[in-house]
């Protein structure tokens, strides 16, 4: 059997500990170094030939280095790793970056998740892994490697399943192209507490960074009320569809999202009057103030999920 190396690299390293704890091996040793100028290099240390070689880097910009760094990074190294021997490498991935822009909206616009794919597969990467990936069928026509989706949705029923036992619940989509996402938490919600939970979900129209649209289809009146997204960047959809689900009657409102982006802090979002928002640890939530994170933010740790799909690709090899 090939032997299981998991590198995890600068910016991603404590979730790659994480993982790395619950496969029971160490992270493998690696160099990274950056030149004056602006440009990097990464190597593994020691031989690493006939390895199966995991990668972890979650591609969120951060004070340091923007998603396009981290993106060649992870790249670059891959390549190295096939370079030296290594039998298979799996990027994981779970931010990824450009996920959301997987379609032409306009005329001539980019099909940037297509361009991210075709790098990975330039490099020799066998497998990408990421963790609730915006939309699941873009990404996997996308790439022609082998991809696995990581489901936040389990992680957020066994959060909320405790929290609101015996309360009559439903499940929000922010947006239509977020319901089947939404659905997946609510059928986790529904077997978790053997009864009916119900969904809704917002209409939503952006043009030019503006939202509109106020229809809230489904019944909120008198029921917790969870909105659920794949991310929360300037958290202004999540505000949107809190405010419509306040005046339908909702008793309180919670909002939910597997990768936390926080884009200047989301400060609307936390000014909201939620009664709580839950992010998984995909994505440190460095940009909000620990004062505001430690009342208002709880963080899911996706780690044992990452791990076990790990722990199956190796099993394949």
């Amino acid at each position: 059997m090939h032997r299981l190396s998991l590198f995890g690299l600068h910016g991603s390293t404590a979730l790659a500990a994480r993982v790395a704890a619950r496969l029971g091996v160490p992270l493998a040793p690696h160099e990274e170094r950056n030149y004056e100028e602006g440009e990097h290099k990464t190597r593994a240390i020691g031989d690493v030939r006939g390895h199966d070689a995991f990668v972890l880097h979650s591609l969120f910009a951060d004070n340091n280095e923007s998603g396009n760094d981290k993106l060649c990074r992870l790249l670059f190294f891959c390549g190295a790793l096939k370079d030296a021997g290594v039998a298979r490498v799996t990027a994981v991935a779970p931010y990824l970056c450009y996920a959301r822009k997987d379609r032409r909206t306009k005329p001539n616009d980019p099909v940037i998740t297509r361009y991210v794919a075709a790098m990975f597969e330039a490099v020799g990467v066998d497998q990408v892994v990421t963790v609730d990936v915006h939309n699941l069928a873009a990404f996997e026509n996308a790439f022609r490697c082998q991809t696995w989706n990581v489901e936040g949705a389990p992680l957020l029923a066994a959060h909320f399943a405790p929290l609101l036992d015996g309360q009559d619940v439903v499940v929000v989509a922010p947006d239509a192209g977020g319901a089947k996402r939404a659905d997946h938490v609510r059928g986790e919600l529904e077997h978790r507490f053997g009864r009916h939970v119900g969904s809704a979900y917002m209409e939503k129209f952006r043009s030019s960074g503006t939202l509109r649209g106020t229809q809230l289809a489904g019944d909120v009146a008198g029921r917790v009320a969870v909105i659920v997204d794949d991310m929360i960047s300037t958290g202004g959809t999540l505000v949107h569809a809190a405010e419509a689900c306040r005046r339908a009657g909702a008793t309180r409102v919670f909002a939910a999202a597997t990768h936390g982006l926080f884009a200047g802090g989301a400060p609307a979002l936390f000014a909201a009057g939620l009664d709580g928002v839950v992010v998984v640890n995909t994505v440190p939530p460095f940009r909000v103030p620990a004062d505001i994170a430690a009342r208002q933010l709880t963080e899911l740790d996706v780690s044992d999920s990452i791990a076990a799909v790990i722990a199956t690709c190796h099993a394949a090899v």
